[in-house]
C-alpha cells in the first residue's frame, strides 16, 4: 500500500470526519489518497481559518479534526490557530507537506524545519521516516491529541516519503481507549473534610468542567451543597445560569462583584482550572487562600496558587466521589448570603439596558441583552478577540456546556468566522451566531466565500468602531491616552452582496433584536454589522474600581 493511502486509512480508522486546509503539490498523494475515503475535505480560503476550523470542532466533539497546510508558507499560515487550539485544550491533528527528503539537507525552495517550529505549540510534532511507522504514528497522534489536557499534534509527511510503498501487511492500528485513572480516595477524604468544615466556600470553574460528565456531576454537587460556582471564560455553561448557585463569570482584571465572593471565601475549589485563563495572582494576590485542586493533572506551579489537597485524575469521577460523600455526610454547615448577594446585583446589571433606545450606536450591553434572548439555551455563540470579548466575557451567560465558545488561552484574533463554519457543519440542530470586532472579522474576512459555498447556517455580528478598541482601552486605562489604532471598513452591504450574504446595517437599538432574528431565521451566512459604543469601555473600568459592596 502507498503511505499516503495508509496513512488515510489509519485517520479513516480513527473516526477522523473532517480535515479543513489549503493543499500544494508537496502533499498531492496525500490529497489523491483523500478522495477515496469517508473523510470529508473542506477547502477554505487560507490556513489560519482551517486551524480555527479544526480548533472549534475539537472543543465542540471532545475529538479531533484535521487542518491541512502544505509546506513552508502554508506550515506558517497554519501556526497561529494551532496555538490557539492547543492552549485553549482542543483536539486537533495538523497535517503538513514537506519537500522530498533528498533536498531538506540542504538550502532549497520552501524547505524550512517544520517540526521544530511547531514544539513549542504542539503536544507533539514529528515527522514520517518510514512508511512502515505511519500506523503507529497516527494511532499515537491521536491519543495524545484527545489525552487530557486535549491539544495539537503534527505529522509531518514529505512528498517521496508519500509515494513510497508501505511494507506487506502493514495496516491501521485499532483504536483502544483506556479509563482515565481516579484520584486516591484517602486524598478525596482530606479534601472532603476542608470542603465540608468550610463556611464560605466556592468554586471556580475552568475549562476542564464543561465536558459532558464532569458538568453532570459538578451540577449534582452545587445542587446538593449550594456551594456557589464561579466560571471562567471558557467553562461557561458548566451550570445552568439559571442556578441559584451560578455567580456567573470570572476573568476580567478589574475588581467586579464575584471578586468579593473569592475575598469573603475561606476555601476555594478549582475544578478543571487553567492558568493561562485567568492567572491567581489576580484572585488570590497574598497568596494565603486555601485551595483544593481537582484536575486531571497535578497543578502548576505559582506562588499565587499553592493548594492544601490536589486531587489528580478524572475530573468526572472526582467529582462523583466528592457527591458520594454528600450523600453519607450531608453538605456541611455553609454561609452562602454574599454569594447570592453578588447574584442579585449582577441580575440587576445584566438587566439595566435591556430597554435601550440609543440611535446612531449600540450598547454593548443591550447587544448582548439581545443575543442572549434571540438565541436558545443549547445555541451556540462564538467570541472573537476584542473588547468585545470582554463584554461577551461578562454579559453573556449560558444553560449548557460548550454553547460559548472564547479564545482565552492564547487569544489570537480571527477565530470567529471561521469557527462558526465548522459549528454548521456538524451541529445543523443548533444556531450558530459569531460575534467579532471589525478589527476581528477582518483578519479571516476570505471565509465568507468557504461559508457561502457550503451554504453554512450562520449568523455573524460585527461590533464596528472603526480600531482596535480594546487596545486604546488599555492604553487610555494606563497612560490616560492613546496611539493611532483606527482604521477604515469596507461598505459591509457591498462585502454582503459580494459574497452572497444576506446583510443588515442595524444603527439604533430598537432594531438589533428584529435584525438578528430575521438573521438567525434566514437559511444560509446572514451578516449584521451594528455601530457599538465604547465609551462604555471606561464606565465598565470605572464601576468595577469603586463599587461598594453592602448587605
Amino acid at each position: 500500500m502507498k503511505a499516503s493511502d495508509l496513512h488515510v486509512k489509519c485517520l479513516e480508522r480513527e473516526g477522523i470526519e473532517l480535515i479543513f486546509g489549503v493543499p500544494g503539490e508537496e502533499n498531492a498523494d496525500f490529497m489523491m489518497s483523500l478522495r477515496n475515503s469517508s473523510i470529508r475535505f473542506v477547502l477554505t480560503r487560507h490556513e489560519q481559518g482551517a486551524a480555527f476550523m479544526a480548533e472549534v470542532y475539537g472543543r465542540l466533539t471532545g475529538n479531533p479534526a484535521g487542518c491541512l497546510g502544505t509546506l513552508g508558507p502554508g506550515a506558517t499560515n497554519l501556526i497561529t490557530g494551532v496555538a490557539d487550539g492547543n492552549m485553549d485544550r482542543a483536539p486537533m491533528l495538523v497535517l503538513t507537506g514537506q519537500a522530498a527528503t533528498t533536498r531538506q539537507h540542504k538550502e532549497s525552495h520552501q524547505v524550512m524545519d517544520v517540526v521544530d517550529m511547531y514544539e513549542p505549540v504542539t503536544k507533539w510534532a514529528v515527522s514520517v521516516q518510514h512508511p512502515d511507522n505511519i500506523p503507529e504514528m497516527v494511532r499515537k497522534a491521536v491519543r495524545m491529541a484527545r489525552g487530557e489536557k486535549p491539544g495539537a499534534v503534527l505529522i509531518e509527511l514529505a512528498e517521496d516519503m508519500a509515494k513510497r510503498e508501505a511494507g506487506e501487511g502493514c495496516k491501521p492500528m485499532e483504536p483502544r481507549r483506556f479509563r482515565r485513572p481516579a484520584p486516591d480516595d484517602k486524598i478525596m477524604d482530606n479534601a472532603w473534610r476542608l470542603i465540608r468544615a468550610a463556611k464560605h466556600p466556592i468554586i471556580i470553574a475552568g475549562n476542564g468542567t464543561i465536558r459532558k460528565r464532569a458538568s453532570k456531576q459538578l451540577r449534582q454537587f452545587c445542587e446538593a451543597t449550594g456551594i456557589g460556582v464561579l466560571s471562567t471564560f471558557m467553562a461557561k455553561g458548566a451550570v445552568d445560569r439559571d442556578a441559584e448557585h451560578c455567580l456567573f463569570t470570572i476573568g476580567l482584571q478589574q475588581k467586579d462583584y464575584p471578586s468579593f465572593a473569592i475575598e469573603e471565601a475561606d476555601l476555594v475549589i478549582t475544578l478543571g482550572y487553567d492558568l493561562v485563563e485567568y492567572p491567581p495572582r489576580l484572585w488570590n494576590p497574598d497568596g494565603d487562600k486555601c485551595i483544593v485542586h481537582l484536575d486531571f493533572l497535578p497543578a502548576e506551579i505559582d506562588i499565587h496558587y499553592h493548594p492544601r489537597v490536589e486531587c489528580v485524575g478524572d475530573l468526572a469521577h472526582a467529582l462523583w466521589m466528592l457527591n458520594e460523600r454528600v450523600a453519607r455526610d450531608g453538605p456541611g454547615d455553609h454561609d452562602f448570603s454574599l454569594q447570592r448577594h453578588m447574584r442579585a446585583k449582577m441580575l440587576d446589571d445584566f438587566a439595566v439596558h435591556k430597554d435601550d433606545d440609543t440611535e446612531g450606536c449600540i450598547r454593548p450591553q443591550k447587544a448582548l441583552w439581545d443575543v442572549r434572548e434571540a438565541l436558545g439555551p443549547n445555541d451556540l455563540l462564538l467570541s472573537g478577540v476584542g473588547a468585545h470579548k470582554m463584554w461577551i466575557g461578562r454579559y453573556y451567560q449560558c444553560n449548557e456546556p460548550n454553547s460559548c465558545i472564547i479564545p482565552n488561552g492564547f487569544c489570537s484574533m480571527g477565530l470567529p468566522l471561521p469557527g462558526a463554519i465548522a459549528a454548521s457543519l456538524i451541529q445543523k440542530d443548533r444556531k450558530v451566531l459569531g460575534i467579532a470586532g471589525d478589527g476581528d472579522f477582518m483578519m479571516n474576512v476570505q471565509e465568507m466565500e468557504t461559508a457561502r459555498r457550503l451554504d453554512c447556517d450562520l449568523t455573524m455580528l460585527v461590533w464596528e468602531d472603526g480600531g482596535y478598541g480594546l487596545i486604546s482601552w488599555k492604553q487610555e486605562n494606563e497612560f490616560g491616552t492613546h496611539t493611532d489604532l483606527s482604521f477604515n471598513n469596507p461598505d459591509w452591504m457591498t462585502l454582503a452582496n459580494a459574497f452572497g450574504w444576506q446583510g443588515q446595517y442595524v444603527k439604533n437599538a430598537r432594531d438589533l433584536r428584529p435584525a438578528l432574528d430575521k438573521a438567525l431565521a434566514h437559511k444560509g451566512p446572514s451578516l449584521v454589522v451594528m455601530p457599538v459604543d465604547y465609551r462604555e469601555n471606561r464606565l465598565l473600568t470605572k464601576r468595577l474600581g469603586e463599587i461598594e459592596i453592602t448587605i
